[in-house]
């Protein structure tokens, strides 16, 4: 697959660094383009499996690094880091590339920017691809109960008062056998993903920081969608694992049930990210949804 990649500068001045499948002719208007969202502290390598399978079914790819993430720039203001302000670089990044409207494919914490941007920017979003979120406060419901409430306020307090030991911990943990078990047994189908994919992802957890990490879980907590879904108008297929340990999938159910005429795909023996667990079963999946929705 050829990829072309480049910066944009936002309407604030930062600059986003996007890639797509097809060149930029800024003469030409572009539609029907496939948007990926990743995750918390995540990357395109959750897409891994998505990027070329799709680019080889015939589709325009559109994927990118949020503000203050990767090789983008906006890492010197967190407060900056919102979700509206990343739905707003998308729709500047769609109208500086001339493409119209786009099905957007979020996961997990994507799942709200991929929300936040159909909220905010309906008519450039014709169809959506969910998988994994949830829409309400995520210390409520991550790993099905309440403990982020309390562990994340720790987190906080000890990242101020103890913040250079808490930095090596953060940079390290991807050499952590523990925490290399830990994220695997708990965040993915350790049957189906190997070991080295979760080291080269804890590896890039660690180029982001706690700062950031804690920044957009806060998002998480307080993004109030969840009374605008009933609004959207917008054709959504609603993907989940019934062994997703993160988010359980009960929520994709609730997220089904509050978007209308949306469609809800389980996928038997998948985690927190069945599209890295099963990329055929969720990639044939998501092509008869699009094909659909994009004819």
């Amino acid at each position: 697959m050829q990829l072309y990649a480049n910066f944009f500068r936002t309407s604030d001045g930062e600059q986003i660094f996007y890639t797509t499948n097809f060149p930029i002719d800024f003469k030409t208007s572009h539609e029907k383009v496939l948007l990926f969202n990743y995750g918390l502290v995540c990357s395109n390598l959750h897409w891994k499996y998505q990027l070329e399978w799709f680019h080889r079914a015939g589709f325009k790819i559109l994927f990118h690094d949020y503000r203050g993430h990767f090789q983008s720039s906006g890492k010197d203001s967190l407060s900056a880091i919102t979700f509206e302000r990343i739905a707003l670089d998308i729709s500047e990044m769609l109208d500086h590339l001339h493409i119209k409207t786009v099905a957007a494919i979020g996961h997990s914490m994507g799942v709200n920017i991929t929300l936040e941007l159909a909220r905010r920017h309906p008519e450039k979003v014709h169809a959506m691809c969910l998988l994994s979120g949830t829409v309400l406060p995520v210390k409520d419901v991550m790993f099905d109960t309440n403990l982020m409430e309390y562990i994340i306020p720790v987190t906080e307090e000890i990242l101020k008062r103890y913040r250079d030991v808490f930095q090596f911990v953060w940079d390290t943990q991807a050499m952590n056998p523990m925490t290399l078990k830990l994220i695997h047994s708990q965040g993915f189908n350790e049957k189906q993903v190997g070991r080295e994919f979760i080291e080269v992802y804890m590896n890039r957890v660690a180029q982001l920081g706690p700062d950031l990490f804690l920044q957009l879980f806060n998002q998480m907590q307080a993004h109030a969608i969840l009374g605008h879904l009933d609004q959207m108008k917008i054709p959504a297929l609603i993907i989940g694992g019934d062994r997703d340990r993160v988010i359980p999938f009960h929520l994709q159910r609730l997220l089904q049930h509050r978007l209308n005429g949306s469609e809800l795909y389980l996928i038997k023996e998948g985690s927190h990210v069945p599209q890295v667990d099963f990329p055929e079963y969720v990639n044939a999946r998501m092509k008869l949804f699009l094909d659909k929705k994009m004819a």
